[in-house]
């Protein structure tokens, strides 16, 4: 058993690979950051713990609110439109990659890409 803590930070992770044997990597972020990106291997989802969120998933605009998990496949390129001032969400990665394999396998993706 282990507890972790949320800081008072904008994003962080909380536990992963790189400090155990634990098979997915944990974090949150209190706003969705708009960087068009895709990931090649890891399953992303989104866990809403409060507040709204925009997303652009591929061509569909989802918005989101407290209580609603989104599962972002791999190569589903994706970003965050806007979020609201109290937002707060978890996110999981499956599976968890530690390092450099963790920084290659996220690729940029131009916004056309999203048709933004």
């Amino acid at each position: 058993m282990r507890l972790e803590r949320a800081t008072d930070a904008d994003k962080g992770w909380l536990a992963g690979p790189w400090d155990g044997d634990l098979g997915i990597s944990l974090g949150f972020a209190t706003t969705g950051v708009d960087e068009p990106h895709l990931h090649t291997q890891i399953t992303e989802i989104y866990l809403v713990a409060r507040g709204t969120s925009s997303l652009r998933v591929e061509a569909e605009t989802i918005d989101l609110a407290a209580g609603d998990a989104l599962i972002v496949e791999p190569a589903e390129a994706h970003t965050f439109l806007s979020s609201s001032r109290d937002y707060l969400h978890f996110v999981v990665h499956v599976p968890g990659l530690t390092g450099d394999e963790a920084h290659r396998e996220k690729q940029l993706v131009p916004r056309s890409r999203l048709d933004l």
